[in-house]
């Protein structure tokens, strides 16, 4: 749905650990420094099965006074598992515009003998980014990962050199794979000076500084293992983000940036001139809104045009700041595509000819957690969004309110599937900058509650007296929710959408069958509405002739939860939504209820459960609900998550027993 846009530039260097080094000839004799590394033992780590552990992460920047920037890496890698053997791959990402590779070259110690080494004609280049329909942004790689071992050493050094136009970058010193060695040098010419900032890591990491150089690193950072509800890898593994500054004539070819004024007011003088507005625009943005009561239907009828235009990304003139620059809004209009600046610009032009101000939004997609005040950068940034200015007439759970700007909705016009007025979850909370000349500081995005992301189902079924099940489920959804559901509906074919309903539904009933599914999505109101008739044979288990054993809680819900055992390293997320369900049973003739589960009631602070019984007469009532409200729990309070859901589980199994009259 959403994907980087702005060119990262010096971070997405750091995001591929590459390394090189200066000097070495091509030979199968790899170099010292890579046979130095492969002599280092490898330690045990209490994480069971780490595919590799990083000997050497070694970056070396060097920056002349005209702005040119060596870069110099190296990377060493021992391979412990078999599916260890895929991150034997070298890697150097590069820009067309102004950047060049110098070389590239990688060897393999194998631990059985027999070293090989790798060049050019081992060498492929593609493309950064494969779904942009241009891109300056290009990887060179080479993939040693079928001739590697358990045991073997793959190690890399590349050299490049860009012309920079930014004082700033940013260095990874661990992905997820253990590391015993990282670091990052810089040198700057005389006078000149640096700062670093360490995020992710419990102290600051302080260089050792020698005039004008710079030095940083770590050892023996421990693996970052996968676990289900954790936060993103890059709010996890300890990074480094570094301004320089230049004197003389220099400070005025190299772009710095001081504080979030500095960006915000670059960042708009990018931008305002693109938006521009010609008759045939603004005859289209009237023709959309005039019929439009209200001031948020005549958002929303901008908004649903600018979600329509097709996504396409052409990205030219990065490495001299092009790819912060949206095209002209005119120019994407007629030509009806544009990547997420161009979408956000667009709609900025065309509520300009309703009278409605708003301003650019730099933030980033899939990580609320990443953007950091302390760092003021537009390298945070690889997604823009829209901030409209509304009147008090005007509410919706996206309104927040501004210092010096007032009211503003926020609103994401590259996601599809989210409608006005809502925001997607993963931009929700985060750091983000409204691009204006006047803006000092981060602003805070808003969080939407957890009745913004319902889900509200009713079941009705009818149990016979041989065990089998028939009946309808409908489901509402809102929000976030309604959002999850509507991008399954249009991203599959219908037949896959059908087998996913279907494997949804045998996840609480083995051999269910859905006899008939129909989907209604409210554009206008954002609700989306699933409607399921199912069959299933002995679903009841009939014991000993008189008695029938079966669980209400026959639809499971859509989340999938799992829980690991034994120690957690990292905090679990808990996202806001409310979910509730009644589902009414026709109890199958000649039975009664003989047996029913007890009431449950689960609460914490992150989540509240409930489950009743009740028996009408024939039917029986089954309702349950759960509420979760946003939280980050730390690690050491993760018990109380698994017992919270193990508490929810265990209801939700329960079982109920009839008894034949």
């Amino acid at each position: 749905m959403k994907k980087t846009i702005y060119p990262l530039i010096s971070f997405v260097f750091s995001c591929v650990i590459l390394l090189a080094g200066a000097g070495v000839a091509r030979a199968d004799d790899p170099p010292g420094w890579l046979q130095e590394a492969a002599r280092t033992a490898t330690p045990t780590y209490e994480i069971k099965d780490v595919p590799a552990v990083v000997l050497r992460n070694e970056e070396s920047v060097s920056v002349d006074s005209d702005g040119k920037v060596t870069r110099t890496r190296r990377f060493a890698i021992r391979i412990l598992t078999r599916e260890g053997r895929r991150e034997a791959i070298a890697s150097v990402v590069y820009n067309t515009d102004g950047e060049k590779v110098k070389d590239i070259d990688a060897w393999l110690i194998r631990r059985a003998g027999q070293n090989k080494s790798y060049g050019k004609k081992e060498m492929i280049d593609v493309a950064l980014q494969r779904n942009d329909l241009y891109n300056e942004g290009r990887i060179r790689l080479i993939d040693a990962s079928d001739d590697t071992s358990e045991g073997d050493v793959f190690g890399y050094q590349t050299i490049s050199e860009e012309r920079t136009v930014f004082s700033q970058f940013q260095f990874l010193f661990q992905t997820d794979m253990p590391v015993l060695y990282s670091r990052i040098s810089l040198d700057l010419p005389n006078g000149w000076s640096a700062q670093g900032i360490t995020f992710n890591t419990a102290t600051k990491v302080e260089p050792s500084v020698n005039g004008s150089s710079y030095v940083w690193e770590l050892r023996d950072l421990s693996p970052i293992p996968p676990e289900a509800g954790s936060p993103s890898r890059s709010s996890l593994a300890p990074r480094l983000a570094v301004s320089f500054f230049p004197t003389g004539s220099s400070a005025s070819q190299i772009r710095t940036f001081s504080n979030w004024a500095d960006v915000a007011r670059w960042m708009a003088e990018l931008e305002d001139p693109q938006m521009t507005v010609d008759d045939a625009l603004a005859a289209k943005a009237h023709e959309l809104a005039d019929g439009a009561k209200t001031e948020f239907d005549r958002i929303r009828a901008i908004s649903r045009f600018v979600q329509q235009i097709q996504y396409i990304s052409i990205q030219i003139g990065t490495g001299r700041g092009g790819g912060y620059r949206p095209h002209a809004a005119t120019e994407v209009f007629a030509k009806s595509y544009g990547d997420c600046k161009d979408k956000a610009n667009l709609m900025r032009a065309m509520l300009s000819v309703l009278k409605i101000p708003s301003y650019m939004v730099s933030i980033t997609a899939d990580d609320a957690t990443y953007v950091r005040p302390e760092w003021a950068s537009p390298h945070q940034f690889n997604h823009c969004i829209i901030a409209i200015k509304v009147s008090d007439e005007t509410t919706a759970p996206s309104v927040i309110v501004h210092p010096t700007l007032g009211r503003l909705l926020i609103f994401d016009a590259t996601d599809p599937y989210t409608q006005l007025g809502d925001l997607p979850e993963d931009e929700q909370g985060s750091y983000a900058l409204i691009d204006n000349k006047d803006t000092t500081n981060l602003t805070q995005m808003p969080v939407t509650p957890a009745e913004m992301n319902r889900l509200d189902r009713t079941v009705e079924m009818t149990l016979d007296a041989t065990g089998n099940i028939s009946g309808k489920i409908n489901e509402k959804t809102v929000g976030q929710s309604a959002t999850r559901e509507r991008a399954m509906l249009r991203q599959l074919s219908n037949v896959d959408y059908n087998k996913m309903i279907e494997k949804w539904l045998t996840r609480g009933a083995t051999g269910i069958k859905a006899t008939k599914i129909e989907t209604k999505d409210d554009h206008d109101t954002g609700n989306f509405d699933l409607d399921v008739e199912f069959a299933a044979g002995s679903y009841a288990q009939i014991m000993q002739g008189r008695l029938m054993v079966f669980k209400p809680a026959i639809v499971s819900r859509h989340d999938r939860l799992s829980f690991t055992e034994g120690k957690r390293y990292h905090p679990y997320v808990v996202d806001a939504s409310l979910y509730t369900e009644s589902m009414r049973v026709k109890l199958p003739a000649g039975f009664v209820v003989d047996e029913l589960p007890d009431a449950a009631n689960v609460e914490t602070p992150f989540g509240k459960f409930s489950a009743t019984y009740t028996v009408d007469g024939d039917y029986l009532t089954f309702k349950r609900s759960m509420k979760m409200n946003r939280a980050t729990i730390p690690a050491d309070k993760y018990d109380s998550v698994r017992k919270f859901f193990s508490s929810v589980r265990a209801a939700e199994q329960a079982p109920v027993v009839l008894v034949k009259k």
